[in-house]
């Protein structure tokens, strides 16, 4: 590994805070301590819409500086990236502006708040490319080392032909009907509830782990509770899912929950369900994948595990068995402990940052690209049509 003082400096500044504020910084902070670092980074500003706001976030955070304008870091030298933790409304635009001003963009999910918007935002990163400039989109699910184990069992024929696929996004956090209309509950803010939210992530990741690409949906959604207080005043810096109420109510303009199916492009049947309303459930993200000759099933709450059934095993000694995705062998493992000690939450964040560095290093597009965020909001899109007009089968 180079000396710190031997590699080149990268400027980074984040666009919002609260939850992903917190996560991201965290990831910040990490990624120039662990693997073969190429860059180091300087965490430079954090912008919010609030310059009290911000500056009270950039000190938890460990930022240089807080500002309430993300426009002024286009015009700053000392940034060179521009990681957008945004809610969607604002993520067209701010990217945009970033790449046509030369700033690496790092960008949450989902990419955008409509298809059109995406497009555009795909758009100015295809032409950002050609001029070295890179952009990425943040599926932070991918970078989980058991996930990246599944991709790779599935490339190596060990499925043999992948036949079904089922996954589900579970949470509860919004099941109490006291909690506040919060930007997450708001179309023209976030652009879908559930499905966008979570169901962005497992459509992600049925398309990463199969190879397949979903071509065609049909789907429902419900929202359980049409109306909520409004937020009287946001929560603290770094909470981001929590907001105090007041006696007003207003309308939920997103679904509570969406269940869809669909096919992928070399004839796997896909199932989905994404759900805010799943009572017990904090962050219950599973994903099965069954082929003619093998299965693999992960569940997010034993992220460090991959179940793998191997169909060429006899039967009497057949059965699922657990792969204890640790091993120094197992994607994005090596860098960090000795096997068996196992990787949290915040380890794929860290991984994907590396990701996004080194492709800055080598001069490539990091994956996933603000083309394939594009292709998941044509597949939230159709859903969403699906459910709109009750129609048995949409193209994505």
């Amino acid at each position: 590994m180079s000396a710190p003082e031997d590699r080149p400096e990268l400027g980074i500044a984040v666009v919002g805070h609260s939850f992903m504020g917190a996560v991201h910084s965290h990831a910040w902070r990490t990624v120039d301590h662990v693997g073969r670092p190429r860059f180091r980074t300087r965490r430079r500003v954090l912008a919010g819409r609030d310059a009290g706001r911000a500056a009270a976030a950039a000190a938890q955070f460990g930022w240089d500086e807080g500002v309430g304008d993300w426009r002024a870091l286009l015009e700053r030298d000392d940034v060179h990236v521009v990681d957008i933790l945004t809610p969607g409304d604002s993520h067209a635009e701010i990217a945009i502006a970033a790449l046509e001003a030369g700033k690496h963009v790092i960008c949450e999910k989902p990419l955008a708040k409509t298809v059109e918007e995406a497009e555009r935002m795909t758009a100015a990163a295809e032409a950002a490319a050609a001029r070295g400039v890179r952009s990425m989109v943040a599926f932070n699910y991918r970078q989980v080392p058991a996930v990246g184990l599944a991709r790779q069992l599935v490339a190596a024929g060990r499925l043999g032909t992948v036949r079904q696929v089922r996954a589900v996004y579970l949470q509860d956090w919004i099941v109490d009907e006291e909690f506040p209309l919060t930007w997450r509950l708001q179309a023209d803010r976030a652009g879908a509830g559930s499905l966008g939210d979570i169901g962005s992530h497992i459509i992600d990741a049925a398309q990463f782990i199969t190879g397949q690409r979903l071509v065609s949906v049909s789907g429902t959604t419900e929202t359980f509770v049409k109306q909520r207080p409004l937020p009287a005043a946001e929560a603290g810096v770094g909470t981001g899912l929590s907001a105090t109420a007041s006696t007003e109510m207003g309308e939920v303009t997103v679904d509570d929950a969406a269940v869809f199916f669909g096919r992928g492009d070399g004839g796997a049947l896909m199932t989905f369900e994404a759900t805010r309303m799943a009572l017990g459930r904090k962050n219950g993200m599973k994903i099965e994948v069954n082929g003619s000759a093998g299965s693999v099933a992960f569940d997010f709450e034993s992220m460090n595990e991959l179940w793998f059934y191997d169909g060429t095993v006899p039967a009497p000694e057949n059965g699922f068995r657990r792969i204890f995705a640790t091993e120094p062998e197992h994607p994005g493992v090596a860098n960090w402990w000795p096997a068996g000690h196992g990787l949290g939450y915040d380890h794929p964040f860290v991984h994907e940052l590396q990701e996004f560095l080194s492709a800055i290093a080598d001069g490539r597009d990091p994956a996933p690209s603000f083309a394939e965020g594009l292709q998941v909001q044509r597949v939230l899109e159709a859903v969403q049509r699906s459910a709109d007009n009750d129609s048995v089968r949409t193209p994505v």
